[in-house]
This record gives structure tokens, sequence and C-alpha cells, in this order.
């Protein structure tokens, strides 16, 4: 396994953290429990981040900017089903 996969996966375990510190941040009815939770989904958040820069750097996250043509066809394709 090389560092590219190894931080695919990293990034993907972080997104799903993510997810779980949002739902229980938002359904938390004690004060205290919603700021630990709350702290947990800024780390986790700020890992995410870090990550994704460090990717970025490594050519590893590339991101392709897509024209407002390239949009707009898949607009008419969502709506048009």
């Amino acid at each position: 396994m090389n560092d590219q996969l190894l931080m695919e996966n990293y990034l993907l375990l972080l997104k799903s953290d993510t997810e779980v510190y949002v739902h229980g941040t938002l359904e938390s009815s004690n004060e205290d429990v919603r700021k630990v939770l709350k702290n947990g989904l800024d780390e986790t958040m700020k890992s995410q981040s870090d990550t994704y820069n460090l990717m970025s750097e490594y050519g590893w996250y590339n991101i392709k900017n897509i024209s407002s043509k390239e949009i707009c066809k898949t607009l008419e394709k969502v709506e048009n089903k």
C-alpha cells in the first residue's frame, strides 16, 4: 500500500467521522455532550482540511474546473428525468 492510497483512505475515514459528529451534535440534548461532539467535529474538519491540502501539494487530489456549458448540460439532464 502506498502513501497516496493511505491518505485517500484516511480522508474517507475523516469524512465518515464528520457525518457522525454532525449528527451527534445536532441530536444531542445535553449541552456538555454537545460541546464535546462539536470539539470533535472541529478537530476532524481541521484534519480533513490538512489532509486535503497535503494531498493537493503532492498532486494526489486534483480538482477539475468545469465550464458553465458542462454544468448547464448536466442540469438539463437532471431536469429532464
